[in-house]
This record gives C-alpha cells, sequence and structure tokens, in this order.
C-alpha cells in the first residue's frame, strides 16, 4: 500500500519538508534525527539517511556539530526559487564559489554539499556555477586543491634532523585535515586527484627523505605511508564530529556507557593481557585523544623510518 504513495523516503521527507515551509520548524530548531526518523515511522536507519541527504541537497537542512541535524537558516522566498539579484552573478568567480563549498562542507560535510546548495550560499542561479565549474567532481578536485594549498613549508632550519623537518611537515598536514574534516574521506592515496598544491608537501617530504641518502624507491614509499598514515587518522575526526553531532555524546562519554557491556564481554573470556590493561585505567579510564595518539604515532612510524629495509 505505502508503495501507492510513493517510497517511505520521499514520503516522509515532504512532511518534514511541509513543517519547515509552513513556519512549523525555523531555523536552528532541531528536525528528527535518523533514530527519531526510524522510531516515528517504522523505518530502516537506510531510508531515516536518505531523509535527512534528501533535505540537505535541497539545502533546507545542515547538521551543527554537537545539536544535530538542524533548520537551515535560509529564508522563504529562496525557498520558493525566487529571482537572485544579477550584481551576485555579476561578481562570482570559481575562487568563491570553491570558498563557499569548502565552508559547506566544512561546516555540514559533504553530504550537504550540491550545486544547488553553493548556489543558496551565493545567492545566484544554480546554472550560473556551471560557467566556472563543469560538474560538482571538478568543484570537488578544485576544494582538495585549495585545501592543501593550505599547507605551508616550514622554515628551513640549518641542521635540523630529518625526522624533526617530517614531523613539522606531518603536523602541518594534520591541521589542514582537521579544519576541513571532508579532506580525508574524500582524497584516496590509491587514486588520488592530481592537484598542483599537493606538490609542496610532497617535495618537501621527498627532499629530506632523498638527503639521507635513500633510493629514490624506498622514498617514495616512505612518503605514501606517511600521507596515509596523517589521512588515516584524519578520518577519525570526522566520525567522531559526525557521531557527536547526531548523538550529542561524546567519545569519553561513549566509552563510559559500554564499560558494562564490555565487562559482561570479558567476564567469561580468557584474555588477561587485555584485562590487565582495562583495569590500569581505572578510575578516570582511557583518554580518547585523537591528536596524542596522532603524535605518538607519528613517532613510532619515524622511528621505524630510521631502519629502513
Amino acid at each position: 500500500m505505502n508503495d501507492l504513495i510513493g517510497p517511505a523516503s520521499t514520503r516522509i521527507a515532504a512532511e518534514i519538508r511541509g513543517r519547515i515551509r509552513s513556519g512549523e520548524l525555523v531555523a536552528g530548531e532541531r528536525v528528527p534525527s535518523t533514530r527519531e526518523i526510524t522510531r516515528r515511522w517504522g523505518v530502516a536507519m537506510a531510508t531515516a539517511s536518505k531523509v535527512l541527504a534528501t533535505l540537505k541537497e535541497e539545502g533546507l537542512v545542515h547538521t551543527r556539530p554537537g545539536v544535530g541535524t538542524v533548520v537551515a537558516g535560509t529564508s522563504s522566498s529562496r525557498l520558493r526559487g525566487s529571482a537572485r539579484p544579477r550584481g551576485a552573478e555579476a561578481t562570482l568567480s570559481k575562487e568563491r564559489i570553491v570558498a563557499a563549498a569548502t565552508a559547506v562542507a566544512d561546516k555540514e560535510g559533504l553530504d550537504a554539499l550540491s550545486m544547488r546548495r553553493v548556489a543558496v550560499e551565493l545567492d545566484v542561479a544554480t546554472m550560473s556555477l556551471y560557467r566556472h565549474v563543469r560538474d560538482k567532481d571538478d568543484l570537488l578536485t578544485a576544494m582538495v586543491d585549495a585545501a592543501f594549498g593550505e599547507w605551508r613549508a616550514p622554515p628551513p632550519r640549518s641542521g635540523a634532523a630529518w625526522q624533526a623537518l617530517l614531523t613539522e611537515a606531518a603536523r602541518e598536514l594534520w591541521q589542514i585535515f582537521r579544519r576541513h574534516l571532508w579532506l580525508a574521506p574524500a582524497y584516496s592515496v590509491t587514486r588520488p586527484l592530481i592537484v598542483p598544491s599537493g606538490l609542496g608537501y610532497s617535495e618537501r617530504v621527498l627532499a629530506t627523505l632523498l638527503d639521507r641518502g635513500l633510493k629514490p624507491a624506498t622514498a617514495f614509499s616512505m612518503h605514501l605511508i606517511l600521507f596515509n598514515f596523517v589521512r588515516g587518522f584524519a578520518t577519525s575526526l570526522e566520525m567522531e564530529a559526525t557521531a557527536e553531532a547526531d548523538t550529542g555524546v561524546t567519545a569519553d562519554e561513549w566509552m563510559d556507557v559500554q564499560k558494562p557491556a564490555l565487562d559482561a564481554l570479558l567476564a567469561d573470556r580468557d584474555v588477561p593481557a587485555f584485562r590487565a590493561v582495562l583495569d590500569s585505567f581505572e578510575p578516570d579510564g582511557y583518554d580518547m585523544d585523537l591528536d596524542q595518539l596522532f603524535e605518538t604515532g607519528l613517532s613510532y612510524l619515524l622511528a621505524g623510518f630510521g631502519r629502513p629495509k
């Protein structure tokens, strides 16, 4: 019977959309979360996620860290598709489009990014964007290029050890991933986007490794390993930010909630080493600090680089 009136995600999105346009849900107010949608409408989590993705694509809602998905601060005239001022389109440029798209992705993630949403942010017609970028993929490539363009080579220091130079380069890259949480999941190491701005980091790392007398193939492998170490850790940043926004629960709070389940899991299992480690964290528990884990892992990795095979 439900199929006769459209897919569940379409019907639920229409209902929430109507509440937004009627003013029942106002800018900044939370809309139902994925969990609430599954509970209220009796649908699967995938369907609930599709509902919110649809509303984000339309620019009606966005994710606010620590709060959840809220109604976007968009005027009703824009929702009805009113005409945009010509002045905004006259000053449109690829740089402005990339900056607006990056701002959306920084605040709400790549799921919220669409050509229509960028047009709304810039107060221009969606089609006017295509005079500057071919499509969304072209826009994402430009965003990645702009993000990596923020990397600045630390000033040269006479006599600096190679480990110190690589540490500085990796820390600078980590900060870029921290500012743009969408960047790490969007970038593939095996099929990388070819962007000019990435050459600065690569050149500094490769030059440092070659200066040690390493073979080019060894230096390039170490360069990829170091980059993917930083990128891999950074993917956890977005996952944690999303989880905290959806639930309002921090990683430490989540671990506290899970402790009874973990204790029950270990009750009848012969894992003395694991139990001893957990017991050593009492009474405060383990501090899940990603920045500290990054620094520790980086030091271990570079120590290994000192003994190449």
